[in-house]
């Protein structure tokens, strides 16, 4: 049985490939920290589940739900937009409900992608973005994200036969894996750069309401001309601890948003109503939720930043996200630093090049474990793994 050529070229999802590790490791009797998947430890709060309870009792709800989503929750992510941002969308065109933005931002590539076009892709970033475009046999062209430039991709490095070739690109802040966050003036420009060459921009905005030290995440929707040009991806996992309940949404350009239901409409039949009206609870309800998980990572990020600073490493805390990006020792890859780790110490950290070429000789670290195994797992990589040169 021959395997299509698009499933033939896909590498195998690096997460799977992490949860098949841990998974042989335990069943060895290791005491597995793991930092490597960041899937939110904490419960999602409970008037989010009392909502799906009550919801899933309503019969209304067993049957197939609208492509598109309810108009309620629709007009939920409507509230969210005004109120956070002080955006203002039209639930009814601007706004698609998706089973997890994951979900969105792979059938996104299938709308406007033929075989021959091109894809701009972060470099690293989260995989789906160019399987996606993969997936719809185009190429991807991957956007180098550097540290010298703040992690944010060189717009005017891009070759301008590529940028002409291009239909869609993929951009991410606060970002996945590096946790880096963008400026105005990045926004000002990414929107210019979009006009001149006609391209689709894809934000994805999953790590939006997770960030510290004050600082308040814009949405790329805010920007004047941002929805002549594009769309936003957002999502409930990270916010609201939801990972399992897949339920996002996509906002922005009403023309990529039908687009975008047009194909869903054609492959699932939508997010279950019970779930959907958890997420109306999760956008319209008390925020104090969020609040407090920003501040349960703040804490765990300042373990593993100071804990690294102490062995050496020259860290700054990242101001957003759920991760720490961190260079390997002398001496190391990414993979070959995470290997000696995992055997050492029985912690789990992710090789960066499985998030593109660009991530070679960085891993990331999830603070998605309670404080005091970070902490257990910080002081097993100060006494296991060293010594360390940097």
């Amino acid at each position: 049985m021959e395997e299509a050529k698009r499933i033939r070229q896909l590498p195998p999802y690096l997460f799977a490939r992490i949860e098949k590790t841990i998974e042989k490791a335990k069943a060895e009797g290791v005491d597995v920290i793991s930092l490597g998947i960041g899937d939110p430890d904490r419960p999602t709060p409970d008037h989010i589940i009392d909502k799906l309870c009550e919801q899933a009792h309503n019969p209304a709800n067993h049957r197939y739900p609208s492509s598109a989503g309810m108009i309620s929750y629709r007009e939920a992510v409507a509230y969210y937009y005004k109120n956070r941002f002080d955006v203002e969308l039209d639930p009814k065109t601007e706004v698609v409900t998706l089973i997890g933005s994951k979900e969105g931002i792979a059938h996104i590539s299938l709308c406007y992608l033929d075989p021959g076009d091109v894809a701009l892709i972060p470099d690293p970033g989260y995989p789906v973005y160019g399987i996606g475009a993969l997936l719809a046999g185009a190429e991807p062209y991957n956007m180098p994200l550097k540290r010298e430039n703040g992690f944010l991709p060189a717009l005017d490095e891009i070759p301008p036969d590529i940028a002409k070739k291009a239909k869609l690109m993929f951009v991410n802040y606060p970002n996945n894996p590096t946790g880096a966050i963008a400026n105005d003036d990045f926004y000002k420009k990414l929107i210019e750069f979009a006009k001149e060459y006609n391209i689709i921009v894809c934000h994805d905005a999953a790590y939006q309401d997770i960030a510290f030290d004050g600082y308040r995440p814009p949405s790329f929707l805010e920007y004047p001309g941002a929805r002549e040009v594009g769309i936003e991806f957002g999502s409930l996992s990270k916010s609201y601890n939801m990972t399992g309940w897949r339920i996002g949404w996509a906002a922005g350009n009403a023309r990529v948003i039908e687009a975008l239901g047009r194909i869903k409409s054609n492959i699932d039949s939508g997010a279950f109503q019970a779930v959907q009206y958890a997420g109306i609870a999760a956008l319209m309800g008390p925020q104090d939720c969020t609040y407090k998980m920003s501040d349960v990572y703040r804490e765990r990020r300042d373990i593993v930043v100071d804990g690294l600073n102490s062995m050496g490493w020259n860290m700054e805390k990242p101001k957003a996200t759920i991760y720490v990006w961190v260079p390997v020792p002398k001496g190391y890859n990414s993979i070959s630093f995470a290997e000696s780790v995992f055997k050492k110490t029985g912690v789990v950290i992710t090789p960066g090049n499985g998030y593109g070429i660009y991530g070679e000789g960085y891993f990331r670290i999830a603070l998605t474990v309670e404080k005091e195994r970070i902490l257990e797992a910080v002081n097993r990589i100060k006494d296991k793994a060293g010594p360390l040169e940097f």
